[in-house]
């Protein structure tokens, strides 16, 4: 009797261990359970620790409560100015109601992933690339607000949503290349352009004191000699003065004045006689001619003798 009793108690707890390690339960701190029983909910969700359930009647889903980090894949998209672009992007969610994730939606992980890319294919559509390049924060919170209002639902909130790149075609990087080439270039010559401006008035009023004092352009121009004369070069380049050049030029105006009035007569032209007219005009006497007398050339043969000369009578 005795041993039937011991066997039958030995029964008893062999069955309660089974029971007891059947029902028992461990959830982490990171977790909830939620228990269905008999395919009903039951409205108390299990805190973390230990816990018990009925065996065969309940069934624990252990639902994590920790930030959940998701990959976006690469989606295509064509812009709002008409530009081919890949974007990716990453969501960062967490559950908060361990019941509405389970009984609400049959993989919240799978309809997040699902919203957050088409989410992200309608903010590219509706944004210029100038925008996904420099304005994400915007997107970012754009993108925040389209995956967090179904997810509400499903018991999951959307703690952050990150464009992580944008991938241009090449003949997209290589017209931006050129147009931020020609930005800085423009920026460098209206650089130079000023300096050039502040530079020429420096000159001009170091023009004007050098003006007052004429000694400072001789010491500007010692320094000038110094500077060159420093770097050892075989060709030394002297710069002269204006009015050094006008003040040896007054110099040799003062010292030839004489020579250069004989210069002026010897190159003057000579003066042309005057063409004769007829009768009237005077005619040259020949040398040895007596006044009044006509020239050997006009006088006839009867007119001279070869004995002598003929006077004429009175």
């Amino acid at each position: 009797m005795v041993e039937e009793l011991v066997a039958a108690g030995a029964a008893v707890l062999s069955c309660g261990a089974v029971y007891a390690m059947a029902a028992a339960r461990v959830i982490k701190q990171y977790e909830r359970g939620v228990v269905l029983r008999l395919g009903r909910l039951l409205p108390k969700v299990r805190e973390p620790g230990f816990t018990m359930i009925v065996p065969i009647v309940d069934r624990l889903r252990k639902v994590n409560m920790q930030i959940v980090t998701m990959p976006v894949p690469g989606q295509e998209g064509i812009t709002r100015d008409n530009v081919t672009v890949r974007v990716d992007a990453v969501v960062y969610f967490k559950v908060v109601d361990a019941a509405d994730a389970i009984v609400n939606v049959e993989d919240y992980r799978f309809a997040v992933s699902q919203m957050a890319q088409t989410s992200l294919r309608s903010i590219i559509g509706k944004s210029e690339l100038d925008d996904l390049l420099s304005n994400r924060e915007k997107l970012n919170q754009g993108l925040e607000l389209m995956i967090d209002s179904p997810a509400l639902g499903w018991g999951v909130t959307v703690d952050r949503v990150e464009i992580k790149d944008v991938s241009l075609p090449e003949t997209m990087k290589r017209s931006m290349a050129r147009q931020a080439e020609a930005d800085r270039e423009r920026r460098a010559r209206v650089i130079n352009a000023d300096a050039e401006l502040q530079a020429s008035k420096k000159l001009a009023e170091a023009a004007t004191q050098m003006a007052d004092t004429p000694s400072a352009l001789q010491l500007r121009l010692l320094q000038t000699v110094m500077a060159v004369a420093a770097e050892k070069n075989s060709t030394l380049v002297l710069p002269i003065p204006v009015e050094l050049l006008r003040f040896l030029e007054r110099g040799s105006q003062g010292l030839y004045p004489a020579v250069e009035e004989r210069d002026a007569e010897r190159t003057a032209p000579a003066p042309t006689p005057p063409e004769s007219s007829g009768a009237d005009s005077p005619v040259p006497a020949e040398p040895g001619q007596a006044d009044g007398e006509r020239p050997a050339s006009d006088r006839s043969p009867s007119d001279s003798g070869t004995g002598g000369t003929v006077s004429g009578q009175e």
